[in-house]
């Protein structure tokens, strides 16, 4: 297996795992919708083994999710570099946030954005004053 598929499957695994939280499920639970092992799920979610197409598409089905989730970016991308963008656990948990703490977490994002680029400019203006 090359180092590119290894990282592809280990994509996959976290968004498996991602939609996974999102819908509460445990891996036996998601291995009984699946008729799979619980053992199998959790290869899965870590990139370790990677399923024929009705694998992928049973676990699609059971997680309510489209093949789109799982391998759109990955098909538009031709870097490697998409693990890295998405801090994953931080979305395991965001996922699991009711509408309003969803609201509040999008208004401290905005606020603290706004902060930094503050931030930055007195930075940047205090440089060129030097």
């Amino acid at each position: 297996m090359t180092e590119n598929e290894k990282i592809l499957r280990k994509n996959i695994g976290k968004k498996i795992k991602l939609a996974r939280s999102k819908t509460n499920f445990t891996q036996e639970a998601l291995a009984e919708k699946t008729s799979l092992s619980p053992r199998y799920i959790s290869q899965l979610e870590r990139g370790i083994a990677f399923g024929s197409a009705s694998t992928i598409v049973n676990v699609c089905k059971a997680l309510n999710i489209s093949s789109d989730f799982l391998f759109n970016d990955l098909i538009q991308s031709n870097s490697s570099e998409f693990i890295d963008l998405i801090d994953n656990k931080f979305l395991e948990n965001y996922y699991q946030l009711n509408s309003y703490n969803k609201k509040v977490i999008n208004r401290l994002t905005s606020d603290l954005l706004k902060l930094q680029i503050e931030e930055d400019f007195k930075t940047t203006t205090l440089k060129e004053k030097n």
